[in-house]
This record gives structure tokens, C-alpha cells and sequence, in this order.
């Protein structure tokens, strides 16, 4: 009997199924690789975080030495930090926001964003489903170039359930042609008769991620930076109202399949947090200190996801659409600068 009971709690164990894949893993490689990102933009300050992120994901996946162990082991904690460490971090970007900061801006600078918003995510999503881009890459992509880069890619990609596929993809390219602007964007100040300020207010409204904002703005002094943030941060505002109605989209298509379909959310939850931490941020209750804390753990939580965006790209498998993606960030590019740069003139 007590050889069958010892039997009885061994074969248990013998034949369970294996269990889900480990996060820890991947996860770890997530932490290092926003270590080695850090480093980089401390050595390299004109490189921002999140951008270093995205690259050394991209080479991780890729390296002879990493790559198995990026789709192995690794696949299951880069997944969850690239959708969940994404929620949490567009919810702390929400206190980088206040209603004070927007009204500033005045309402003629508010109505040039606005427009600017909207000019390049029409375009770049009707443009992309010219181009036949496959899934939702257009719609991504368009975000990503409207808003704030990876981080409304991210968002959105969330509320639509989009392949990881399309997500990384278009990550890339964002996260490619925000980099390029660093190194452009300031060389065209003085051909294009721009004052310091104007530069500031040209490079918030069309450079895409908040770090690749500060990085291009900064070369023309301490005012065009203000005002470059404030520009941009902006646009960010814009997240909420924009996931707001591809949820109303996604129902309303969703409704007219049939009532067995699980109806997405109008909103969904790391959403609506979003916009209670700008409510938090406009009370002006909360301490420096606090804020700064926040903002660094907004910044390594995105660094995080983005490494984990990044490992999902899979380049051979963009042979068969890369030109058309390129294609389409150029065009992209072009669009969201000349409508900025239009929209900056008007206001003055």
C-alpha cells in the first residue's frame, strides 16, 4: 500500500501536460537589455532611451548567439513585458500632462495640433491601404506617426488586438524615421527661416516619440524645448479621444457580426488610467519628487516593452512588404513635417 501511494503521487507529476512558458526569462532579458539602453543614452545623450530600446531589441533578436533564445525561452516574458509593461507605462505618461499645460498653448496653437493630427492620420492610413500593407499597419502606423510613436502604437494596438507582428513592425519603422529626425530636423532650421521657438513648436508637432522631441529640440536652446514639449505633449492628449473611437469602431463591427462576438471595450482600462493621471497631474497635488519618480518608472516600463516590440521583428519576413512599409514612412514623414511646418507659420 505504501509502495501504491508513493506511485499514486509520483504519476501525477509523470504525466501532467507541461505548463505555460515562464515569463522570468524573458523578462530578465527585457531588464537587461533597458540597462544596456540606459547606458547608452547616459554615454550618448542625443540617443534617447526608448530609441536604444527598440534597437537593441531588434539586434537581439537577430544575433546568432541570441536570436533561439529570443524565439525560445525568452518569446513568452518579451511578449508580456511588450503588452503589459506597455499599459502600465502609457499610464504613467498621463502625468506628464495637464489641462494648465494645454490651455497655455492657447487656443490657435491647440487648433494647429489638432490639425496636424489629423492631416497625417488620414493620409498615412489611407496611403498604407493603398499600398496593400497586410493587418493593421496602416492603422498603426498612422498612429504612431499622428501621436506619439511607439507608445500610440502600443495603445492602440492593445485596443484593436493586433498581430504582435504588425505592432513590431510598425514600431520599427516609427521608432526608424523618429531617430532620423534628430539628426535632420535641426539642419533645416535656419533654411526654413525658423525662429528658435518656432523650431521648438515645429519639432513637438512632428517628431513622433516624447524622447526623439526632446533630443531635436534641445539644439536650438531652453525655449524651444519648453515649447516643444508642450507641443507634443499635446498630441499625446489626443491618445485617449483617438483609442475612444477605434473602440466605437471596433464595436459597431463587431455588433454587426452578431451578438455571439465579445464586444471590445469603449475604452479600455490602462486607457482610463491615462486620463487619471493627467486629472492627478492637474490637481498639482502631487510633489516633484513624485513626478520624477513617475517619470522614471514611465521611461524604464516603455523601455521594457519596446525592447520586447523590438525582439518580434523579424526582418526576412519584411522582404515581402519593406518596400512598401519604407515607402509609406517616407511619404509618412513628409506629410506630418510639411503640415507642422505649414501649421507653426499660420500660428506664428
Amino acid at each position: 500500500m505504501a509502495l501504491l501511494g508513493q506511485r499514486q503521487r509520483v504519476a501525477p507529476a509523470a504525466v501532467a501536460p507541461p505548463g505555460r512558458p515562464r515569463p522570468l526569462p524573458g523578462l530578465a532579458l527585457a531588464a537587461a537589455g533597458v540597462a544596456v539602453a540606459w547606458a547608452t543614452h547616459a554615454l550618448l545623450p542625443a540617443v534617447p532611451m526608448l530609441t536604444a530600446a527598440v534597437v537593441l531589441g531588434l539586434a537581439a533578436a537577430h544575433l546568432p548567439g541570441l536570436r533561439a533564445v529570443v524565439r525560445g525561452r525568452c518569446k513568452a516574458g518579451l511578449s508580456l513585458a511588450g503588452k503589459r509593461l506597455m499599459r502600465l507605462g502609457i499610464v504613467l505618461l498621463g502625468l506628464k500632462l495637464s489641462l494648465d499645460d494645454v490651455l497655455g498653448l492657447g487656443w490657435a496653437t491647440v487648433v494647429m495640433v489638432l490639425g496636424v493630427v489629423a492631416a497625417t492620420f488620414f493620409g498615412t492610413w489611407w496611403l498604407g491601404r493603398r499600398l496593400g500593407l497586410p493587418g493593421d499597419q496602416p492603422l498603426l502606423i498612422a498612429t504612431g506617426y499622428s501621436i506619439c510613436g511607439a507608445s500610440a502604437i502600443g495603445a492602440v494596438s492593445e485596443a484593436t488586438e493586433s498581430d504582435e507582428r504588425d505592432a513590431a513592425v510598425s514600431v520599427a519603422l516609427v521608432t526608424l524615421c523618429g531617430t532620423l529626425a534628430i539628426a535632420v530636423l535641426p539642419l533645416l532650421q535656419g533654411p526654413l527661416g525658423l525662429s528658435d521657438a518656432e523650431f521648438g513648436r515645429w519639432a513637438g508637432a512632428s517628431v513622433h516619440d516624447v524622447g526623439q522631441v526632446v533630443a531635436t529640440a534641445q539644439t536650438a536652446g531652453a525655449g524651444a524645448l519648453g515649447d516643444a514639449v508642450l507641443v507634443k505633449l499635446m498630441r499625446v492628449a489626443v491618445l485617449a479621444p483617438l483609442v475612444a473611437a477605434v473602440g466605437l469602431s471596433l464595436r459597431a463591427r463587431s455588433a454587426g457580426r452578431g451578438a455571439g462576438k465579445r464586444r471590445p471595450p469603449l475604452l479600455p482600462l490602462f486607457v482610463a488610467g491615462f486620463l487619471g493621471m493627467v486629472a492627478v497631474r492637474s490637481t498639482g497635488w502631487l510633489p516633484g519628487s513624485a513626478l520624477d519618480l513617475a517619470g522614471l518608472a514611465q521611461e524604464l516600463l516603455l523601455a521594457a516593452a519596446l525592447f520586447g516590440l523590438g525582439a518580434a521583428v523579424d526582418l526576412p519576413s519584411l522582404t515581402r512588404t519593406g518596400g512598401r512599409v519604407a515607402a509609406l514612412g517616407l511619404c509618412a514623414w513628409v506629410v506630418v513635417a510639411g503640415v507642422s511646418y505649414g501649421g507653426v507659420l499660420l500660428v506664428g
